[in-house]
């Protein structure tokens, strides 16, 4: 299909004429090009990093109360429901493989408009969900040194972070690779013991009955606990922000979106079921008290098990925050530079020092970093920023399929469309991206539409300045 295409040029400028990126060494030079030198691992690591693999720990009660106790189900659900998003990513990634991400795929698929509303809404998470994965990390650090404020750990996390992430991105999938292989190991840790309780003591409820319920089963419960959970997954889709960073060509990261989203599913319904059997206190308790949702998971752990693994896992849980949060700046600052290049953000944003987008990653620092110790310094900041981070990306990502129907199916971009594919799938996908919106809570309805009326201004401000 013979069509004017913006983004040509970018992307040999992208690719760099020299193997490397466009790296010429030069320090200083004020260039765009991003070095090749992430493998399938660093891409893995990177997504998992931003998910965390004990992600259910803090929704672990509220799911079950809501599902009326199926949460493995939940789980399973959850997992397929974001399949589609994951699916409609690798479809994307192979039509544009750049840095950017849904801006990118938005502008392919929809146009320049789209595309910029695409890449300003996930703006909102990918600065946003850093600072509450760094605020995490404070209140962590704060319960096991109370004499140093919380703010103070956050501020020091994001200082740290950040120096790992302008020293690349391969040093920091490195550093990155040995913190999740040490959640991993917890993880196991708690596989084993809780495995080790059931078979000596028993299950304190119905083996079947994470899949099925502890009550009476309910369509419409399991359903409204997946719009919660569907939340453990953000961050997955951050693997195809390094797209132009990658060897081997965008095959690579489209396994990488899969495998990551399948690895994380079966974490999260295997950690789910092993603790819901070990739950003294039945689901419907749980609705009955909130107040117990937040900690259940703990509460289990403790009854079953013992303190020293809640002490483990929440050790575990303060230090992966702050890597979670590596990730999404390093996600975030691509998402930056992409936009940065294509001039719907300052250009400054689109230098790179070394093949390190050091201007835009110091910038998704800056504004993770005010947001992070704001929220700190007040009672109620961590109800704050998580009741908002989550509809910026789940209105990114209904944009996602719509550009998978846009390029392939209105457009034919690549010749007829295959029906399964890049109709009924991504159709699907957004649809239940549409009801989890829905379901969000108004305060985040609000933030995402006052968001989106800002970034419609800055939108026609644009426009009106090109057509001068």
């Amino acid at each position: 299909m013979a069509e004017t295409d913006p983004m040509a040029e970018e992307s040999q400028v992208a690719a760099g004429g020299n193997g490397d990126g466009g790296d010429d060494g030069g320090g200083g030079t004020d260039h765009t090009g991003l070095r090749r030198n992430l493998g399938f691992r660093d891409l893995v690591v990177y997504g998992l990093l931003f998910i965390a693999p004990m992600a259910p720990v803090g929704v672990f009660g509220t799911l079950d109360a809501k599902s009326h106790g199926a949460v493995a189900l939940v789980y399973v659900v959850a997992t397929v429901a974001m399949a589609f998003t994951a699916f409609s990513y690798a479809q994307m990634v192979r039509v544009a493989p750049q840095a950017g991400s849904v801006f990118t795929y938005a502008r392919k698929g929809l146009g320049e408009g789209p595309g910029f509303v695409a890449g300003w809404m996930a703006m909102l998470d990918y600065l946003l969900i850093p600072a509450v994965a760094y605020l995490f990390a404070g209140i962590a650090m704060e319960a096991l040194v109370p004499a140093v404020d919380r703010w103070v750990w956050t501020g020091i996390a994001v200082v740290l972070t950040t120096l790992l992430n302008l020293w690349g991105v391969r040093a920091a999938a490195r550093v990155g690779f040995a913190v999740l292989a040490t959640e991993i190991a917890v993880l196991l840790v708690f596989v084993v013991s809780a495995v080790v309780v059931l078979v000596r003591d028993g299950a304190r409820r119905d083996w079947w009955s994470p899949l099925v319920g502890d009550a009476s089963f309910s369509l419409a419960a399991v359903l409204g606990a997946v719009s919660v959970a569907v939340l453990s997954y953000l961050g997955f889709d951050a693997i195809a922000s390094f797209a132009e960073e990658v060897t081997g060509g965008s095959a690579k990261v489209a396994r990488a979106l899969l495998f990551c989203l399948a690895l994380a599913g079966v974490l999260f319904v295997a950690q789910t079921w092993l603790v819901a059997l070990l739950e003294p206190v039945s689901s419907a308790e749980l609705a009955a008290d909130p107040g117990k949702q937040g900690s259940a998971f703990y509460d289990a752990v403790d009854a079953s098990v013992g303190d020293w693994l809640h002490d483990l896992v929440a050790a575990s849980k303060a230090i992966g925050a702050a890597f979670a949060a590596l990730a999404g700046q390093a996600a975030g600052g691509r998402l930056l530079f992409a936009m940065g290049r294509d001039r719907r953000l300052p250009h400054l944003l689109a230098r790179t020092d070394g093949g390190v987008p050091r201007v835009a990653l110091l910038v998704s620092a800056t504004v993770t970093m005010v947001a992070a110790v704001w929220a700190a310094r007040r009672d109620d900041g961590l109800d704050h920023l998580v009741s908002v981070v989550d509809v910026g990306a789940l209105t990114a990502f209904v944009l996602l399929h719509a550009s998978v129907v846009g390029w392939f199916a209105v457009r034919r971009a690549e010749g007829p469309p295959h029906v399964l594919k890049h109709v009924v799938a991504p159709v699907v996908g957004a649809a239940i991206l549409l009801a989890v919106i829905v379901e969000a809570s108004v305060e985040a309805q609000v933030v995402g539409v006052v968001w989106l009326g800002v970034g419609l201004v800055v939108l026609a401000v644009q426009g009106a300045s090109r057509t001068r």
